[in-house]
């Protein structure tokens, strides 16, 4: 997997760029709380050996929202571009929401066809790591 050229690499123009775009919601949703905290980590040590990029495209009635991760071994960038990508996911809002709390396995997800990928799935598989899990889903809900 090779990181496409033209992807926003610093952080502060990320964050900048995401909430320009969020700047009508009053309240984030897990989906939108999730990408908006890997662009501030901007360096995920889970995702050390990894390069490349995953779109995941969300189906929310007529409209579909996108988000570009770009991954350079560790040093992660997200944006709202439609740019090319080694691994496109696309699934529902609900369905991502539930990935983004913790509720809902990737993996799983996909094998029940509630997800569908197209082109490197090992990309998702190494996204997984990303989410909180079901322990962490609990715990905040106490």
């Amino acid at each position: 997997m090779t990181i496409g050229a033209n992807v926003c690499s610093s952080v502060g123009a990320v964050r900048a760029n995401l909430s320009t775009e969020h700047a009508g919601t009053t309240l984030p949703d897990a989906t939108t709380e999730f990408f908006e905290s890997l662009a501030v980590r901007g360096h995920e040590p889970l995702l050390g050996n990894a390069r490349g990029t995953l779109r995941v495209e969300l189906a929310d009635g007529t409209r579909t929202e996108r988000w570009l991760v770009s991954v350079d071994r560790g040093d992660v960038a997200v944006s709202h571009r439609n740019g090319k990508a080694d691994c496109t996911v696309r699934t529902d809002r609900d369905v991502f929401d539930g990935l983004a709390r913790g509720e809902v396995n990737a993996v799983a997800a996909f094998l029940r066809g509630a997800i569908a990928v197209q082109g490197d799935s090992q990309f998702l598989v190494l996204f997984q790591r990303l989410f909180p899990s079901p322990d962490d889903a609990a715990s905040t809900q106490r």
